[in-house]
């Protein structure tokens, strides 16, 4: 098993954490905008018309895929880069099976 796979997961969690902090400026809004339409959708959950109900399950997979799109940019920037100036080609494994998943 690649040195970085090894019970590394904490290490890694903790880079990824450092960089969601230091990109928190521009998640921070999409987060925001994400409570506000599931809030929204939890609003509209008693005799809601449907079309409504469904704009706003709209506007939530939409802050979703802004929020993961940022964050997938920050892994790759700080995480991926690290791992492969390191040398630890795996990296790209670990991404190629998290995409297949994210791409269902």
């Amino acid at each position: 098993m690649p040195p970085f796979q090894q019970n590394n997961t904490s290490g890694r969690r903790a880079a990824a954490n450092a960089t969601v902090a230091d990109s928190a400026g521009r998640i921070a809004p999409r987060d925001t905008r994400l409570e506000a339409a599931v809030l929204g959708a939890l609003m509209l959950e008693k005799d809601a018309y449907c079309m409504d109900i469904m704009i706003q399950v709209s506007a939530v997979n939409a802050a979703i895929n802004s929020f993961s799109k940022e964050l997938l940019g920050a892994h790759l920037r700080t995480c991926v880069a690290e791992n492969l100036r390191q040398g630890n080609d795996e990296v790209i494994d670990e991404l190629v099976n998290v995409l297949q998943k994210l791409m269902k």
